[in-house]
């Protein structure tokens, strides 16, 4: 069993959605040995790292994280290579894989691990989401802080998540080859949770 790990560390010093200060998870420590344990807390915007998306962060009447079935964040995936592709993912480049109902797809591109945040990134755009949604696929991921760009209504993140598809975004794809796989992206169980940062691994 060969595992990949597609989560980023998380640091002070990590790449946050768009450089916002405000997205830059704040790790204190509260506690020392001296006084019995090492201990620190962790203050994390819900949408840093590699993380998933509640339908409820895109529309008004979707699910929050904790009400979603575990079995949506782990199951078959597919991971499919666009590292050329320059600017965004359409449904021409989806047409001729070999995608599957009910897969994970997760889409590698040029984005590469990084300590800033690149506003040129690869992106899923809405006539892809709709291909997708389309093959009725169960979740969507992807190798960069968002799954879309410049788009005012947020029409790749609504077209999913009215059809209950979750998103991953924020993973680290670079060691992963294309093909086939099992993915595990288990959420925190956050009360009324918009979305959440996630451990997410490919098992082969």
């Amino acid at each position: 069993m060969k595992i990949i790990d597609l989560s980023p560390e998380i640091s002070q010093e990590m790449a946050v959605y768009k450089n916002k200060p405000e997205k830059t998870p704040k790790i204190t420590i509260t506690r020392t040995l001296k006084e019995g344990a090492n201990e620190s807390r962790l203050d994390i915007d819900t949408h840093t790292g590699s993380h998933v998306d509640a339908p409820y962060h895109s529309i008004e009447s979707g699910f929050t994280i904790e009400k979603i079935s575990l079995d949506k964040f782990m199951g078959k995936a597919i991971v499919l290579d666009f590292t050329k592709v320059k600017d965004a993912i359409t449904e021409k480049h989806l047409k001729n894989k070999k995608i599957q109902k009910d897969e994970i797809v997760l889409l590698k591109t040029k984005n590469k691990p990084e300590n800033s945040f690149n506003p040129e990134f690869t992106y899923l755009e809405k006539s892809g989401a709709k291909y997708l949604v389309s093959k009725k696929v169960k979740a969507v991921g992807i190798d960069s802080l968002g799954i879309e760009r410049n788009q005012p209504n947020k029409d790749t993140h609504k077209i999913l998540a009215k059809k209950d598809i979750q998103i991953f975004e924020g993973l680290d794809l670079s060691k992963a080859k294309q093909g086939r796989y099992f993915f595990h992206g288990l959420p925190l169980k956050i009360r009324k949770g918009d979305g959440s940062p996630v451990r997410a691994v490919l098992v082969r």
